[in-house]
Protein backbone atom coordinates (compact mmCIF):
# COMPACT_ATOMS: atom_id res chain seq x y z
CA UNK A 1 0.00 0.00 0.00
CA UNK A 2 1.17 3.64 -0.88
CA UNK A 3 1.34 6.21 1.60
CA UNK A 4 -0.20 9.36 -0.49
CA UNK A 5 1.01 12.57 0.08
CA UNK A 6 -1.03 14.84 1.96
CA UNK A 7 -3.74 16.68 -0.91
CA UNK A 8 -5.99 18.85 0.81
CA UNK A 9 -9.54 18.45 -0.81
CA UNK A 10 -12.30 20.39 -1.06
CA UNK A 11 -13.36 19.89 2.67
CA UNK A 12 -10.03 21.01 3.41
CA UNK A 13 -10.02 23.96 1.61
CA UNK A 14 -13.34 25.13 3.02
CA UNK A 15 -11.99 25.15 5.97
CA UNK A 16 -9.09 27.44 5.11
CA UNK A 17 -11.91 29.78 4.24
CA UNK A 18 -12.71 32.45 6.43
CA UNK A 19 -16.42 32.11 8.09
CA UNK A 20 -19.57 34.72 7.81
CA UNK A 21 -18.49 36.11 11.53
CA UNK A 22 -14.49 36.51 10.45
CA UNK A 23 -15.53 38.60 7.31
CA UNK A 24 -17.56 40.78 9.40
CA UNK A 25 -15.43 41.14 11.86
CA UNK A 26 -12.71 41.78 9.38
CA UNK A 27 -14.19 44.10 7.41
CA UNK A 28 -15.09 46.07 10.89
CA UNK A 29 -11.72 45.71 12.09
CA UNK A 30 -10.77 48.08 8.27
CA UNK A 31 -13.31 50.10 8.45
CA UNK A 32 -11.84 51.27 11.67
CA UNK A 33 -8.53 51.33 10.80
CA UNK A 34 -7.57 48.34 13.43
CA UNK A 35 -7.29 45.64 11.30
CA UNK A 36 -3.72 43.20 11.98
CA UNK A 37 -1.69 42.18 8.98
CA UNK A 38 -1.89 38.68 9.89
CA UNK A 39 -5.47 39.20 9.44
CA UNK A 40 -4.96 41.03 6.09
CA UNK A 41 -2.69 38.54 4.93
CA UNK A 42 -5.20 35.70 5.25
CA UNK A 43 -8.12 37.63 3.70
CA UNK A 44 -6.44 38.61 0.63
CA UNK A 45 -4.61 34.82 0.64
CA UNK A 46 -8.50 32.71 1.58
CA UNK A 47 -10.69 35.10 1.31
CA UNK A 48 -13.03 35.38 -1.55
CA UNK A 49 -13.43 39.31 -2.55
CA UNK A 50 -17.13 38.82 -3.48
CA UNK A 51 -17.93 38.04 0.46
CA UNK A 52 -15.83 40.97 1.44
CA UNK A 53 -17.27 43.41 -0.78
CA UNK A 54 -21.02 42.30 -0.04
CA UNK A 55 -20.35 42.63 3.66
CA UNK A 56 -18.47 45.86 3.40
CA UNK A 57 -21.85 47.13 1.26
CA UNK A 58 -24.48 45.53 4.36
CA UNK A 59 -22.48 47.40 7.10
CA UNK A 60 -22.20 50.49 5.24
CA UNK A 61 -25.45 51.01 4.19
CA UNK A 62 -26.49 50.22 8.04
CA UNK A 63 -23.84 52.43 9.27
CA UNK A 64 -25.45 55.15 7.20
CA UNK A 65 -28.53 54.32 8.39
CA UNK A 66 -27.69 54.29 11.78
CA UNK A 67 -26.45 57.38 11.57
CA UNK A 68 -29.36 59.01 9.97
CA UNK A 69 -31.53 57.46 12.38
CA UNK A 70 -29.42 59.40 15.01
CA UNK A 71 -29.73 62.52 13.36
CA UNK A 72 -33.60 62.01 13.20
CA UNK A 73 -34.12 60.90 16.88
CA UNK A 74 -31.94 63.76 18.18
CA UNK A 75 -33.80 66.82 15.75
CA UNK A 76 -36.97 65.40 16.65
CA UNK A 77 -35.67 65.88 19.80
CA UNK A 78 -34.49 69.43 19.85
CA UNK A 79 -37.49 71.14 18.26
Amino acid sequence: MQHQESMPNKHEEKNNQPGLWAIVWSVLAALFGVQTEANRRRDFSQGNPLAYIIVFIILLVAFVAAIAGIVSLVLAYAT
